[in-house]
């Protein structure tokens, strides 16, 4: 048995969006189904939808910054109910045996790799999953997070269960707390999330920025201050000086600039996949400081469902532009051009607006 469920897709990588309509399953003993409220636009999307990163399976109906309110759930699920607010990420399933599975790292599952919310082979209905620029679907409750945000923050909430969780987990991995000296590489989708959360851990923060009128932006986000990457006295003047750094930047760069600002032993991990490789760093700058430049993807569920707790106490959320579902396209292209500050929200309810 399945549902239709209404979205906006991709029908090819050089097409606009249109309506699309398609099947969802009804939900099993395990499963919740979301009647979808806001779904976040991410970069991931953008690649993904126009075939930037090879491999996209149409039509793609992308989003995996999904927040709605349960409308249905199956006979064994026990601690959700119909009318709760819920969330889905970038996950709807994984192995479940492997090691990283058991010790709630999904996100680098062992077996097949974890199931993405959509672009992935769907195992219930064939073919493959379609994500949140629709108006309902239907997730096993493993991968289903609570949303305990004021229903009024609800859109804002949405790019968390991305943007967020993506600066969260080093944040968090990484053990950023009172009396560090923080940095964050870039002040766009994943920057701004990094500035907030970091500041709310007690970190001190700097942003890093090749634009210097977006420093009073940086402070109002939590940052001390912002220093210019492309000004050599500015970055000179902070040698030797930061405990962790968090490069959230997806083009190629040069890493050694950023590197030489660790403390011996701190870290620099990065979170965005540029399209070409970053140019090879300059192995002394880690020998002779012994300081480690490391990655990071997403969060498990079980940190996901912490950090959205953690965003909860602390009173943050993304700031959103909120858009119609007809404006996909639009907004992409101003993706494209950082001319977004600092996440696009749909309102999948415009889904239901006469065109």
């Amino acid at each position: 048995m399945s549902t239709t469920a209404k979205a906006f897709a991709a029908l090819a990588a050089d097409a606009p969006f249109e309506p699309f309509d398609f099947e969802r399953r009804d939900p099993g003993p395990r499963d919740v189904a979301i009647d979808i409220l806001f779904c976040g636009v991410c970069h991931s999307d953008l690649h993904t939808a126009r075939g930037e990163w090879g491999g996209t399976l149409y039509p793609c109906v992308p989003g995996h910054e999904i927040v709605g309110r349960v409308r249905a759930i199956g006979s064994e699920v026990a601690d959700l109910a119909v009318g709760d607010l819920a969330g889905v990420g970038c996950m709807v399933d994984s192995c479940r045996t492997c090691p990283a599975c058991r010790e709630g790292e999904e996100q680098y599952c062992e077996g097949a790799g974890f199931v993405g919310t959509y672009n992935a082979p769907d195992k219930h209905l064939g073919g493959h999953t379609f994500g949140g620029y629709s108006d309902h679907i239907v997730v096993d409750r493993d991968f289903v997070l609570r949303i305990g945000h004021d229903e009024k923050d609800l859109a804002a909430v949405a790019p968390l269960l991305c943007a967020g969780i993506t600066t969260y987990s080093p944040l968090r991995h990484w053990k950023v707390g009172p009396d560090q000296k923080v940095g964050v590489v870039g002040l766009g989708g994943l920057g701004h999330m990094g500035v907030k959360i970091a500041a709310a851990m007690g970190a001190d923060v700097y942003v890093f920025s090749t634009s210097p009128g977006k420093r009073e932006d940086a402070k109002r986000l939590g940052a001390k201050d912002l220093i210019v990457s492309k000004d050599a006295e500015a970055m000179a003047g902070h040698v030797g000086s930061f405990d962790f750094i968090l490069n959230t930047v997806a083009a190629s760069h040069d890493l050694d600039a950023f590197l030489a600002l660790l403390k011996r032993d701190g870290t620099m991990t990065l979170v965005g996949v540029p399209e070409d490789p970053h140019p090879s760093p300059n192995v002394a700058n880690l020998i002779f400081r012994r300081r480690a430049l490391a990655g990071s993807l997403i969060g498990g569920i079980r940190e996901t469902q912490e950090m959205l707790d953690f965003c909860r106490d602390h009173g943050l959320v993304s700031d959103i532009e909120m858009i119609d579902a007809r404006e996909i396209d639009a907004a992409y292209d101003r993706m494209v051009r950082s001319d977004v500050k600092y996440r696009f929200v749909i309102d999948m309810q415009s889904l239901k607006r006469p065109a």
